[in-house]
């Protein structure tokens, strides 16, 4: 009986193998399907928007909350006030305004000079003074065109050792100063004129001259600027000699004055060369409240 049984099952399990096989013979065969393991085993990389983006939707108290607000804003487009840019140094924005940089630490509490920020409001005049008599806003630039400030050579951080400690950076006092409405000055080096003033294309006027010759101060004043921060000019002097006009020598060689130091007419203050020009000179320039003129409107004829 056993027998028969197993016969009979080994004959169902044939029967049911060829009925299998005559069924895939009878069509086209089907390919398996292609299932995609990259598109769910990676996440979709985030779009140049996304970057940084915040995932998930804030709740609460953080839900359109206003961004922090950046030191000085209440006082953003007020005369006497400078909104900070990018690029920006303290030692740039002292000179732009005709102040030094340590003026602009104390007058904004500042704790680190070479920590400001884009959108940050700065005081650029004394605290107390008017817009009308306050300094210059001196905007120096370069011969060349395209010029642009060094951030590492014109750290404040980094001028601090070459300036004298305990110095003063209080205009100069009035014995030592030009009057406004008559500026006069004198000679910065004794050679030929090679390049007029352009205010398009050159600020000044260039000198000629041999590396090592005298650059002299054109006024009394103090020094507001002594390094090489600002790319094209070199090694330059700036000097405020009044409320209203400044002097700037470029291209030295040696400098022999620093910060905040005061100078007077015809005293020593560089000697001539040629960093960041082509040939020995000097570039002289007078800026009358950040505006470059003519220097030979102010120099006698020679």
């Amino acid at each position: 009986m056993k027998t028969r049984f197993a016969r009979m099952s080994a004959w169902t399990l044939s029967v049911t193998l060829l009925s299998l096989l005559a069924a895939c013979g009878s069509g086209p065969r089907q390919p398996a399907p292609v299932e995609d393991r990259g598109a769910t085993a990676r996440p979709r990389p985030a779009a140049p928007a996304e970057v940084g983006a915040q995932t998930t939707a804030p709740s609460g108290a953080q839900a359109g909350a206003a961004p922090s607000t950046l030191p000085g804003a209440e006082n953003a487009g007020k005369p006497g006030y400078y909104t900070v840019q990018k690029g920006d140094t303290l030692t740039r924005i002292g000179l732009d305004h005709g102040q030094g940089w340590r003026d602009l630490v104390r007058w904004n509490n500042l704790s680190n000079p070479d920590v400001i920020e884009v959108g940050q409001v700065l005081r650029v005049v004394p605290p107390g003074a008017s817009v009308e008599t306050s300094g210059v806003v001196v905007r120096p630039i370069a011969p060349s065109a395209g010029a642009a400030p060094t951030n590492a050579a014109s750290s404040p951080a980094r001028a601090a050792a070459s300036a004298p400690s305990g110095a003063g950076s209080a205009p100069p006092a009035s014995g030592q100063t030009a009057a406004a409405d008559d500026f006069s000055i004198a000679w910065p080096a004794n050679g030929q004129v090679i390049a007029g003033f352009d205010e398009a294309r050159n600020k000044g006027i260039d000198i000629a001259g041999k590396a090592g010759d005298p650059v002299l101060a054109a006024a009394d004043g103090q020094v507001v600027y002594a390094g090489a921060g600002l790319r094209g000019y070199g090694n330059l002097v700036i000097i405020k000699h009044n409320n209203t006009y400044l002097t700037a020598y470029a291209h030295n060689q040696k400098l022999l004055v620093k910060e905040d130091q005061r100078v007077r007419k015809g005293e020593k203050i560089a000697e001539m060369g040629s960093t960041d020009a082509d040939r020995v000179k000097l570039h002289f320039e007078v800026r009358r409240q950040g505006k470059p003129v003519d220097p030979t409107r102010f120099l006698a004829a020679r």
